[in-house]
């Protein structure tokens, strides 16, 4: 089964099924072209990321740089920088929410 949805790490995406539908995450890494590790520095540390299926994901269409770019540089990132990447996204939803 191919999968036509392509994550990269640092891509922000929005859980669809689970415990923790709805809410945010970055992804990490990916693991096979199936699963990806995701984490959001709070719930879900990037020490101890979630596995999911990637079908399970929806891509909202933006990328945090300053996370991809370190865990290329590194291969890590700082649990700090993902919740911050996440709030700045979740900032510019709601301001895009009460601007329609």
């Amino acid at each position: 089964m191919t999968v036509n949805v392509k994550l990269a790490p640092g891509d922000i995406v929005r859980s669809r099924r689970g415990k923790d539908e709805g809410e945010l995450a970055v992804v990490i890494a990916l693991v096979e072209e199936r699963f990806a590790l995701v984490a959001d520095g709070d719930k879900r540390r990037f020490d101890r990321p979630k596995r999911k299926n990637v079908l399970h994901l929806e891509r909202i269409g933006v990328r945090s740089e300053e996370v991809a770019s370190s865990i290329r540089d590194t291969g890590r990132v700082t649990n700090a920088k993902l919740r911050y990447a996440i709030d700045q996204i979740e900032r510019r939803l709601d301001a895009e929410e009460k601007g329609e």
